[in-house]
């Protein structure tokens, strides 16, 4: 009993633990979800209007953040570049889940030589770098939001696939299963309706760390020009057009940089408190 009583309070400290980040984590994003969600209000300028008297200019009270080589304002382009990130990412990574689940579901629960061959196609994907893969599909598919989000979502399908399939294999051979394979329930309603569930915490840990990645990714992909397209305002987009102002206008580049930075940290502290709240 004191050993039960023991883990239980270790287990209690260290949900308390992941309080904390999970907390700052989420008001971290909530920020940046208010900010896009307003864009249109807390925007000063517009951000695809040009002012060939303001190139380039420093941040001043007119321009907090201040202006591109085209005399864009750099925080109205920042605000409403979280508006497309904050879109594509969760997108993407919803994406992901989905066919992630299934997929792990349906290998541990059918197993063999289903299992077997499934897992090695995954392998074989996931030898390349996400990047990579994004990359090649889009040039194949042709840049634009909506392709991102497919093609992110695609190729983050089979690390999320083994994630589940971790966790499925070890729940499958629990009681509750065999129970519902006694009252003669089909592998679908097993699958959705008594495994997932209780898959669920690790599921919703790999949705967030993933939610990091698809950020970065779509960043990286648009700061590659495989992403969303000028005039829009995107973040990494915005970097890949100003780097050549690196040394004499580096707020071009700095600000939207610290942004991407910004909601990775956030969404990395998130997922380290939610693992540490979910599987203490």
């Amino acid at each position: 009993m004191a050993v039960t009583l023991t883990e239980a309070g270790g287990r209690r400290r260290a949900s308390r633990r992941g309080v904390v980040p999970l907390a700052v984590g989420l008001l971290m994003i909530l920020v940046w979800v208010v900010t896009a969600l307003g864009a249109d209000w807390i925007a000063p300028y517009p951000p695809a209007d040009i002012d060939f008297l303001a190139i380039s200019q420093p941040p001043s009270p007119a321009h907090w953040f201040g202006t591109d080589q085209l005399g864009r304002d750099i925080l109205s382009r920042v605000i409403h570049g979280g508006t497309y990130v904050l879109t594509i990412a969760p997108a993407a990574t919803l994406l992901g889940l989905g066919l992630g689940a299934a997929i792990g579901l349906a290998t541990a629960w059918f197993g063999s030589w289903f299992d077997e061959a499934v897992m090695r196609v995954l392998d074989a994907v996931m030898a390349f770098p996400i990047v990579i893969l994004a990359m090649l599909a889009l040039t194949f598919l042709g840049a634009g939001t909506g392709n991102v989000v497919l093609v992110i979502g695609l190729v983050f399908a089979p690390l999320i696939a083994r994630t589940v399939r971790a966790a499925a294999l070890v729940e499958a051979r629990k009681e509750y299963v065999m129970a519902a394979q006694l009252r003669g329930e089909g592998s679908l309603h097993i699958m959705a309706m008594e495994l997932l569930p209780n898959v669920r915490g690790p599921l919703i840990v790999e949705g967030t760390v993933r939610l990091g990645y698809a950020v970065f990714t779509s960043a990286t992909l648009g700061f590659l020009g495989l992403g969303v397209q000028p005039p829009t305002p995107d973040w990494g987009l915005m970097v890949s057009e100003n780097q050549a102002l690196l040394t004499t206008a580096p707020w071009t580049v700095l600000f939207p940089a610290l942004a991407i930075a910004w909601v990775v940290v956030a969404i990395g502290l998130a997922a380290d408190g939610l693992k540490e709240y979910l599987e203490p």
